[in-house]
């Protein structure tokens, strides 16, 4: 016995000091949580990773899913009429293919006619912009003597190179648009079964009454806070394409339209339709006062609503923390594009509704 403890003695290095080491001082709770966390880093690691990599599988998937939920109270509705589910989802599916259709051929052929005047518009542009030659000209000298003229590739601005790009993001592969119109169809479909399938697979009765109770509270919370900013966006297109006819830019309601959508991206949606205001008036109006005159009245009408209108109508219920809204809008545009960002506040809610019933808040109440 002496000689082992001998021997162990001899293997430890000595503390200095007669310092106790590191690893005596922590509790074992406190490895236990290390490793917890640890766990469930490399978890959402590869959670995230597997999103990206099933990007076109996923993200159709996802909008439908989340189209589905949102139509979820008015399959409910009408299975409580005494409406044949197989109905009900064909009505509703035909419903959302005629709103695309129709959202596509408002919009199509503007932006075909502004492809087609892709070269004359990057040069109009490039003349009505000649202000900022100078300031143009002093960050190349800044950037040549940070990167000489031999390292330098070409910089040339060519708008089909960008429009191109975005075309082929913008508009959704054959398959893509198949998966999600196959899978709408069979969510709104199999919507009740799915409910009770999944209800079913819990043990105690307890968790079953909390899966039904999260599964009805993201399916109204959903409902309202898409429909409530729905009528709102319909609100902003029709003053887009007010703001449009009033100024004289051509296609007073393909502007609406294309106000209606960008709307549904907080923040981003806004600035994205000024720019494109103010590209459009540079190329249609002669003096550069008139072409500002479109974006600046769109900033002041989204403004208006941005900061009055739409809390007032929200009100404290469906109101979501700024902060939140923003970094899941960075998060899911920096995973799935354009696409992610319409889908950020949609999957907030989803995941908001779940946290809020899995962890309840117990607030004291507070004295009179």
């Amino acid at each position: 016995m002496n000689i082992r403890n001998s021997n162990r003695e001899a293997a430890e290095p000595p503390a200095k000091n007669g310092a106790v080491p590191l690893a005596e001082h922590l509790n074992p709770d406190t490895w236990a949580i290390a490793s917890h966390v640890a766990v469930c880093g490399i978890f959402l690691i590869a959670l995230v990773a597997a999103l990206d990599l099933a990007r076109p599988v996923m993200l159709p998937a996802t909008f439908a899913f989340v189209i589905g939920l949102m139509l979820g109270p008015l399959s409910a509705k009408a299975d409580r009429s005494g409406v044949p589910t197989i109905l009900t989802a064909i009505l509703l599916w035909l419903l959302v293919v005629v709103i695309c259709y129709g959202v596509i051929a408002l919009l199509a052929t503007p932006v075909l006619d502004w492809i087609g005047k892709a070269p004359e518009i990057g040069r109009i542009v490039k003349a009505r912009l000649h202000f900022l030659d100078g300031p143009m000209s002093a960050l190349r000298d800044l950037r040549n003597a940070f990167l000489p003229e031999k390292e330098q590739t070409g910089t040339g601005v060519d708008i089909v190179t960008f429009v191109q790009p975005a075309l082929a993001i913008a508009t959704p592969a054959i398959g893509q648009t198949f998966i999600f119109f196959g899978m709408l169809f069979f969510v709104l479909l199999g919507r009740s079964r799915m409910r009770r399938t999944l209800a079913t697979g819990f043990d105690d009765h307890a968790t079953r009454l909390r899966f039904l109770k999260i599964w009805n509270d993201i399916e109204h919370q959903l409902t309202s806070y898409l429909s409530v900013v729905a009528v709102i966006n319909l609100v902003v297109g029709i003053g887009a394409a007010a703001i449009a006819f009033a100024v004289g830019l051509p296609n007073a309601i393909a502007w609406g339209v294309l106000a209606f959508i960008l709307n549904f991206i907080p923040y981003i949606g806004a600035l994205i339709m000024q720019a494109i205001l103010l590209g459009v008036g540079l190329v249609t109006f002669p003096d550069s006062a008139h072409a500002l005159a479109a974006p600046l009245l769109y900033l002041g009408f989204t403004t208006l609503e941005g900061h009055f209108i739409t809390p007032a109508i929200m009100g404290r219920r469906l109101t979501l923390v700024p902060l939140i809204v923003f970094l899941a809008l960075v998060f899911w545009t920096w995973l799935w594009g354009p696409a992610g960002a319409f889908l950020a506040v949609p999957l907030l809610i989803v995941s908001l509704v779940a946290f809020n019933h899995i962890f309840p808040k117990h607030t004291p109440a507070l004295p009179d």
